[in-house]
């Protein structure tokens, strides 16, 4: 069988103190409504960047999250998973993954990533993934970069990692932070082929006079 394929594997998912947690809130929602299973690890500064921007804990937006609605299509299951358990399927490469997404990630973490740490069970999934062929994707939200940083990120997509700044277009002319939010989202699934229609595609209305920009 071909360890890249990705069949009905789980996605793993990390979440790291990043600002941005929306990114996370609503991927996850979207890859669960497709029916997707996902095995989720964060960080202990996560939780505290939820309250601080999203008036909630980690917990009760989760429980909100595996709650479907009536007469909606079944979810895929999430199963979270403690830092510190390098008992985890998600800490060997044995067990069979679609790929992982860290969403945000910080500066930090992607520091750790590249260093090869494995220090604790974010840095030692990608780590895995990277060392299966499996896509690994890096939502990065810093700003600015500095030297180290951007050495790493050089470090990384060299290894096979997509390195993914939190850098939404503007030429559909969101009006909502949703929208801007929305733009990102439906990157990550694109790159991890999993189905998603969240905004306007670039040449999907051609009746207008067009963008500056194609990504």
């Amino acid at each position: 069988m071909d360890r890249t394929s990705h069949g009905d594997a789980p996605l793993a998912l990390a979440i790291t103190g990043a600002s941005g947690a929306r990114y996370w809130l609503r991927f996850l929602d979207v890859v669960l409504g497709q029916g997707v299973d996902v095995h989720l690890v964060h960080s202990a500064p996560a939780d505290g960047v939820c309250r601080l921007e999203l008036g909630r804990s980690m917990d009760e937006l989760l429980e909100e999250m595996t709650q479907a609605s009536p007469g909606e299509q079944p979810r895929g299951r999430l199963l979270r998973f403690d830092p510190t358990d390098f008992h985890a399927p998600l800490a060997s490469g044995s067990a069979r993954y679609r790929g992982m997404a860290v969403v945000p990630c910080t500066s930090g973490t992607l520091g750790r990533i590249a260093s090869g740490t494995s220090d604790n069970l974010i840095v030692r999934a990608a780590d895995v993934m990277l060392k299966e062929g499996r896509p690994l994707i890096l939502l990065l939200r810093e700003t600015p970069l500095n030297l180290i940083q951007l050495e790493n990120m050089t470090r990384l997509a060299r290894a096979g990692a997509v390195i993914m700044p939190a850098s939404p277009g503007f030429y559909q002319d969101p009006q909502s932070v949703d929208e801007l939010v929305d733009f990102m989202v439906q990157r990550i699934c694109d790159r991890l082929e999993i189905p998603c229609a969240l905004h306007r595609r670039w040449g999907d209305d051609r009746s207008g006079d067009g963008a500056s920009s194609r990504d």
